[in-house]
């Protein structure tokens, strides 16, 4: 298969920072689409791929899996898209497309596995798929996200991760006017969930663990906040919620909040991949036929109509732009939580 280079960011190894090299991408096929790169979000992911956190990462490692950008060519199958349109692609390229996840629309549960943008198995080139941390990229146009034009095209980068990974959530349990969500913790994806809790119609709250964040989560929509560590507070919100999103990214105590939940009630997790060291404390659960349950991205057709849904809406992510020699830094701001809420890269800068 011909193919093209082009430059990009990405780390060697576990212990290199990211640095330019050069990638291939292939040619496009007949239903391909081939986008210049504007921005690109930055993501908890991203990071522990690049440093191997999770185990499994392949060298050299480009990461980035929330593309803006310009389409430059298209497939001569490809009916969807033309040259200029506007475009994203998220945290996958492709998938079997025959099992019954895929049937149902549902990419992210592909039985056989999906392809991720980047660290997945290329299977046109061999090898193994680079994100968006590069000029171009070429993805299946049945893989391709149509991008509102009324948005700020930067600030739209994050949505393809954090904003689906709380959207689905929302979506699969039934949010709307009338729904009581809370979101545990604020940072990529937290402040994503009360601007997309609130854009459905619902009353919202946010756990914290200190006041500090109080302004900011009331600033996005937040009805009222919580503070997780005052056991008054927690006290008076037992049994409130249809639903709390569990946003937090490291192993932490998911008890006190499942006292919160209404009957039928579930405690979702999207933020966490590993293993929980508290036990769950059933008897609340049993009592209330409460759940406590994972969700993670969202397929292509969820993912459009996130999208769409935010154009209507004008929700898009809090966003602070680096220049893309600025990532390693961006980095370690990352793990301090120094960030509000989203790093997007400028991809002019490559």
């Amino acid at each position: 298969m011909d193919t093209f280079t082009v430059k990009a960011f990405g780390a060697e190894s576990t212990t290199a920072d990211l640095a330019e090299m050069n990638i291939d991408r292939r040619e496009v096929t007949s239903n391909d689409v081939e986008i210049e790169i504007l921005y690109c979000g930055v993501c908890h992911s991203d990071l522990h791929t690049a440093r191997n956190d999770w185990g499994g990462t392949k060298y050299p490692a480009v990461p980035g899996h929330e593309i803006i950008g310009k389409i430059t060519k298209v497939g001569s199958d490809v009916s969807k898209f033309k040259v200029g349109d506007l475009a994203g692609v998220g945290c996958i390229v492709d998938s079997c497309g025959t099992c019954d996840s895929c049937k149902q629309d549902l990419e992210q549960y592909c039985l056989n596995g999906f392809t991720g943008t980047y660290n997945g198995q290329d299977k046109h080139l061999g090898g193994h798929t680079f994100g968006g941390y590069s000029q171009k990229v070429v993805v299946d146009a049945g893989h391709v996200l149509k991008i509102p034009a009324n948005l700020d095209l930067a600030a739209v980068a994050p949505l393809l991760c954090a904003g689906i990974t709380t959207w689905s959530p929302l979506r699969h349990w039934k949010v709307g006017p009338g729904s009581k969500v809370a979101v545990v913790g604020l940072g990529g994806l937290g402040h994503m969930a009360i601007k997309l809790a609130k854009g459905l119609g619902a009353e919202v709250t946010l756990f914290s663990r200190t006041p500090g964040k109080t302004e900011d989560a009331k600033k996005l929509g937040a009805d009222h906040v919580v503070i997780s560590t005052d056991h008054s507070q927690m006290d008076s919100v037992k049994g409130k919620f249809d639903l709390i999103i569990d946003t937090v990214p490291y192993d932490h105590d998911v008890n006190p909040y499942i006292t919160t939940l209404n009957i039928n009630g579930t405690h979702v997790l999207v933020g966490f991949i590993g293993k929980m060291e508290d036990s769950l404390f059933t008897p609340p659960m049993i009592m209330g036929r409460k759940s406590v349950a994972g969700s993670v991205i969202g397929g292509i057709a969820e993912t459009q109509e996130m999208l769409d849904f935010c154009g209507e809406h004008n929700i898009v992510s809090e966003i602070e732009m680096i220049k893309m020699q600025d990532i390693n830094e961006a980095y370690e701001r990352m793990l301090k939580s120094d960030v509000r809420y989203r790093f997007v890269i400028d991809m002019k800068s490559l």
